[in-house]
């Protein structure tokens, strides 16, 4: 009897060591996006809306940098676009990381703004480099000032509370901001009529973030 208990024990150690070897990987995947604090219902709320809409911005610029590639995919500006392409497509992992692990629904606009994305990247791309990059700034820099407005909504709540969410968020907004900025270095500002598009760009930025946030 002894002998039989010992076996059933150590099969059911090694059936635990297997399963804790198997489920390893997910957690060592999912532990660095689960950036939430424990937070009441109001708070959760709160978060909710903001990760929709950052997840939905990083869609979004994902698949303006794919209809640019789509353009310019030859030119000498294509190993440019592709680098701040790959830090785009980091920032969306992230998101998407974390609305699996908090439980978050992405916005149901996201069939818009992929095709709506993607046709913005490409039409301003047959601008040429200058029209690509002039996109890149306004898109950026609206993506930028949003950063900024949850930094300061989320350091005047409990900066010590969000310090590891505020971390991801700082990270993003300085990739923006340089992403921002390399377009200005790379002429964006010479394309003519480059205010009137800046413009109207970033007034569809604007509604594009009210909407995803709600819906």
């Amino acid at each position: 009897m002894q002998r039989a208990a010992y076996t059933t024990d150590s099969l059911v150690k090694r059936w635990l060591r297997h399963r804790l070897k198997c489920r390893a990987p997910l957690q060592v995947s999912m532990r660095p996006y689960s950036v939430f604090p424990p937070v009441d219902s109001e708070e959760k709320k709160m978060l909710d809306r903001m990760m929709r809409v950052d997840h939905a911005g990083e869609y979004g610029a994902n698949r303006i940098y794919a209809g640019q590639m789509a353009v310019l995919g030859r030119s000498r500006s294509a190993p440019l676009i592709q680098e701040m392409w790959e830090q785009e497509k980091k920032h969306l992992k992230k998101f998407d990381e974390i609305l699996a692990v908090n439980r978050i629904r992405p916005t149901a606009l996201l069939p818009l703004w992929n095709v709506a994305g993607f046709l913005l990247g490409a039409s301003t791309a047959l601008l040429g480099k200058e029209g690509a990059m002039a996109c890149t700034v306004a898109v950026e820099e609206s993506i930028s000032e949003h950063y900024n407005s949850q930094i300061r909504t989320l350091m005047e709540q409990d900066p010590d509370k969000y310090v590891e969410l505020l971390k991801v968020i700082k990270e993003f907004r300085d990739d923006e901001m340089e992403h921002h900025d390399t377009g200005l270095e790379h002429e964006a500002e010479s394309l003519p009529g480059y205010w009137l598009l800046k413009n109207a760009i970033q007034l569809g930025c604007k509604f594009a973030i009210y909407t995803s946030q709600r819906i």
